[in-house]
């Protein structure tokens, strides 16, 4: 994507701003975007899809006092753009004033830029990206007779910019990439069949785990799964593995975000100062990490992002929040919004091996199924796939059961995390133990 694109949107930005205010808005904003990508699966080692996208939008938001209407377009044209002004405009006229409503304080905004490094395009064709696909489909395939069928593998490569304007002065723009590889197989012997599978992602197509690296690991996922029983019910042990614990951060982070907060809709309500977790427990965001797949040096506020501690010493430190949500809140925005950005638990020492020997006996979870959390209350409840552990080894997978208890009981109760610190996405966590959990079975 190259700069000229860039330029073409902090262009219409400008237009869209000067628009209105010639149409009488007392300020406005305009976020514009635009993106390319390839996406393509195989299974059984023929092409089952391949999709091209090209897309691009601009929103804008205007406001008349303290009355705020939206508008989008995905055509750039002056017309388009004057129309979708004045249908901002036009539903700011007929909204309540809102006292939370406005622009970021420009004491907020980002005025430094650093290089996050997060462009590196990948000029892929869709013949090469099959053939990688196929490695990736192939590795898994011949890992073993047990795996009798696949789910194929996918691969994908996207690039976009972005822009960010105010007319208070502030305009930030950005480009980014994204690529992935995955593949899902099914093993089967006399017990049935299970399938499971594996993936990468990252901002260097050169960071990616390799065809033959995932299509491994899938296939032992798989194939470990067979033989699975069901349990009885019990309360013990369970411990989170890597790919599955990064899902406690997203509850963290729904608890702790500011929407939820001004409605009072979280279990985390006022907690700011408060003991949530053990000492042991830190929990950060990173935005200006390099190549993180959540880094931003602004938010879509345009206020500047900070690598920041959430929890230290197991205390809440901050919480995520726009400028909306704080003031609503009578707060400071913390350049969250749009969210966290690279949300990370710390690593602790223990391997994984080490962790199944603290807990000696109990739970190993490495699947989730459905969703079943309660925001207000932090009531858990999700159907779950793993392993029993007794004296600290896997003795036999397990299926169709079920983990409860509370966020708040089980944030305390993370009696220790492991070294194995996985990054999928924009959260990276290793593996949690958690003291105690109801896991429902026969």
């Amino acid at each position: 994507m190259h700069s000229s694109e860039t330029q073409e949107l902090q262009d219409v930005a400008q237009r869209c701003l000067e628009i209105a205010k010639s149409q009488g808005a007392s300020a406005a904003e305009v976020g514009a975007s635009s993106g390319k990508g390839l996406s393509l699966s195989v299974r059984l080692g023929e092409v089952e899809s391949v999709e091209y996208h090209r897309d691009k939008t601009v929103g804008v938001t205007v406001y008349l006092g303290e009355r705020k209407g939206s508008a989008s377009s995905s055509d750039f044209s002056l017309a388009a753009l004057t129309e979708t002004v004045a249908a901002a405009l036009n539903i700011a006229r007929h909204t309540g004033a809102d006292s939370a409503a406005g622009l970021a304080d420009p004491s907020l905004f980002a005025t430094t830029f650093p290089d996050l490094d997060l462009y590196h395009p990948w000029e892929i064709d869709p013949d090469t990206a099959a053939d990688l696909a196929r490695q990736c489909e192939d590795v898994a395939r011949a890992a073993d007779p047990r795996i009798r069928n696949s789910e194929g593998a996918s691969i994908s490569t996207g690039e976009g910019a972005s822009v960010y304007a105010n007319s208070l002065g502030f305009m930030g723009s950005s480009r980014g990439t994204r690529h992935s590889l995955s593949c899902s197989v099914i093993a089967e012997d006399d017990s049935g069949m299970q399938r499971d599978y594996w993936y990468d992602v990252a901002r260097r197509p050169s960071d990616l785990a390799s065809p033959a690296e995932i299509g491994r690991v899938c296939a032992e996922r798989a194939l470990r799964r067979l033989g699975a029983r069901k349990i009885s019910t019990c309360t013990a042990p369970v411990l989170f593995e890597n790919q599955v614990a990064a899902s406690l951060l997203g509850h963290f982070a729904q608890a702790i975000s500011g929407g939820s907060l001004y409605r009072k809709a979280s279990f985390l309500q006022d907690s700011l100062g408060q003991t949530l977790f053990p000492s042991h427990i830190r929990i950060y965001e990173e935005p200006l990490r390099r190549r993180g797949l959540a880094s931003a040096s602004f938010d879509g506020d345009g206020v500047a992002t900070r690598n920041r501690d959430l929890i230290r010493d197991g205390v809440l430190q901050s919480y995520l929040l726009d400028v909306y949500s704080a003031r609503k809140l009578g707060l400071q925005s913390t350049g969250n919004a749009g969210g966290a950005h690279n949300l990370t638990l710390a690593p602790g020492t223990d391997d994984l091996e080490a962790l199944l020997r603290k807990m000696g006996r109990g739970l190993l979870v490495t699947e989730l199924i459905g969703f079943g959390v309660n925001g207000v209350t932090g009531d858990y409840s999700r159907g779950a796939a793993g392993f029993w552990v007794e004296n600290g080894s896997i003795q036999y997978p397990v299926e169709e059961i079920t983990i409860a208890g509370n966020l708040r009981e089980m944030f305390r109760g993370m009696v220790a995390v492991g070294s194995d610190l996985l990054i999928h996405g924009g959260t990276g966590s290793p593996s949690v133990l958690i003291e105690r959990m109801t896991i429902a079975g026969d």
